[in-house]
């Protein structure tokens, strides 16, 4: 909807170049997708994130209020901290302030050459966000005196750039899903193993929330998105000879790093030795589903499955004190079909480590999860139950296996039981039959190819 809005007003005002102006998770790859497709000089310009609010001496982000839900609801801390957690997490204006999905594409547009170098990580209320925004008005003028197009900027290269970007730094996995569709926009191959190659070659070099310490704000101080781009260059796991926004080579921009800050290392002293994005599959998700490994999350949970169609209904079960240890949970018909628009399952999974499973429970869905969740959580699987994908097979009980180094997670069941569960499936009512929602749910692909809605799915 973003990206056709976009195209649709360039087109009608014959636009000869475009700034887009994005603040948040969706608006981001929206603008991207669509300065792809027109090909205008363009620049998309992010906010930037908000700073980050203090409670007990320590920093916290919108994800604490989330956790300190299911910690309210467990019993372990009284509504009064709820409310004071809540009164100071969001203390301005400005995205949500960790590695979560708005800065996470920020980076990833910024390292594909469609946004400017440096700009995204300058905090939303930080003066000197407007002097860099007139130079950006400086810049896109230039552009079209030189006619630099985006797709003149964007290769295969910058793809893995951005990939690798985002794995060093344990971002959302909700880039997969949005790199995927800007690939497809700009006509260049890419497929779900390209993240898992590259992650796996990539040493998670930044601590940013919610797998690390630090925040958005932090990471600006200490150098920024193009110290990340330094230091993976410097470890010969990023092309510097891919283009920046400007049409200069990343190599010619040399991040400028705080002395002593904490929060980036280099790649011979990462934080972990490899990226956070896996790719698994197996008899539940034979077209895929991703996983984000960039904390200290367990690689393989064994546990009966816990079985819900809607996100509201696995909520009120965590809330309810239903989950136990050991478990996993199922959220289904969340796709993009079957949602319809892949919702986000922050609210589970955050009620769900404050409730104190994180390290316990698994849960698995064919929607997607908010940058900020953290655990052991599957996203994105593929084919979604309402396309019939072996997810809506799944009945209360089941065991579900998940081996993440062995990149497997199966439902253990013989493929003749699958067969006959499936034999008479007919998904449930759309929950739309007019409007916008029935026509994005008729057009829309899977998660494998970036839920794209156009008619040619290879473009």
């Amino acid at each position: 909807m973003i990206a056709d809005s976009i195209e649709l007003v360039c087109r009608g005002h014959l636009f000869d170049a475009v700034v887009c102006l994005v603040g948040c998770d969706k608006t981001i790859p929206g603008a991207a997708m669509a300065v792809l497709r027109l090909d205008l000089p363009a620049l998309v310009l992010y906010g930037g994130s908000i700073m980050p609010g203090r409670f007990e001496g320590r920093d916290v982000t919108i994800v604490d209020v989330f956790e300190a839900v299911g910690a309210h609801t467990a019993g372990k801390i009284p509504l009064q901290t709820l409310h004071a957690i809540e009164d100071v997490a969001c203390p301005g204006a400005g995205a949500c302030g960790g590695q979560f999905t708005a800065n996470t594409m920020a980076m990833a547009v910024e390292l594909l050459g469609l946004g400017p170098v440096g700009y995204g990580s300058i905090p939303a209320t930080d003066p000197r966000k407007d002097d860099a925004t007139r130079e950006m008005g400086k810049l896109v003028v230039d552009l079209l005196k030189r006619d630099v197009r985006p797709r003149s900027i964007v290769t295969r290269a910058s793809f893995d750039n951005s990939i690798a970007g985002v794995a060093a730094t344990g971002g959302s996995t909700n880039a997969v899903l949005h790199l995927l569709s800007l690939a497809r926009e700009a006509g260049i191959p890419l497929q779900l193993e390209d993240f898992d190659r590259v992650s796996a070659r990539t040493p998670l070099i930044a601590s940013l929330k919610p797998g690390g310490e630090f925040t958005a704000v932090d990471l600006h101080r200490a150098g920024g998105v193009p110290l990340v781009a330094q230091r993976l260059i410097e470890a010969n796991r990023f092309d510097g000879d891919a283009f920046t926004a400007d049409g200069t080579p990343w190599r010619a921009h040399e991040g400028r790093e705080t002395p002593n800050q904490p929060v980036v290392r280099t790649a011979a002293n990462p934080f972990k030795a490899t990226g956070g994005l896996c790719i698994l599959r197996g008899s539940l998700a034979p077209g895929g589903a991703v996983v984000k490994m960039a904390g200290h999350e367990r690689p393989r949970h064994r546990g009966p499955a816990r079985v819900f169609d809607r996100e509201e209904d696995a909520f009120a079960a965590v809330r309810d004190g239903q989950i136990k240890a050991g478990d996993v949970v199922v959220i289904r018909y969340e796709g993009p079909r079957g949602g319809p628009g892949m919702r986000e399952m922050l609210g589970v999974t955050a009620a769900l480590v404050g409730q104190g499973l994180g390290e316990s429970v698994a849960l698995v869905t064919d929607g997607r999860f908010s940058g900020a969740t953290r655990g052991l959580m599957l996203g994105h699987v593929s084919p979604e139950a309402a396309a019939g994908g072996p997810i809506a097979a799944v009945r209360e009980g089941d065991t579900i296996s998940i081996d993440v180094d062995a990149r497997k997670v199966d439902l253990e069941i013989t493929a003749r039981q699958l067969q006959e569960r499936m034999r008479d499936f007919k998904p449930p009512a759309p929950r739309y039959r007019t409007g916008v929602f029935a026509k994005y749910a008729a057009l829309v692909s899977s998660a494998e190819e970036g839920a794209i809605t156009s008619p040619n799915k290879e473009q």
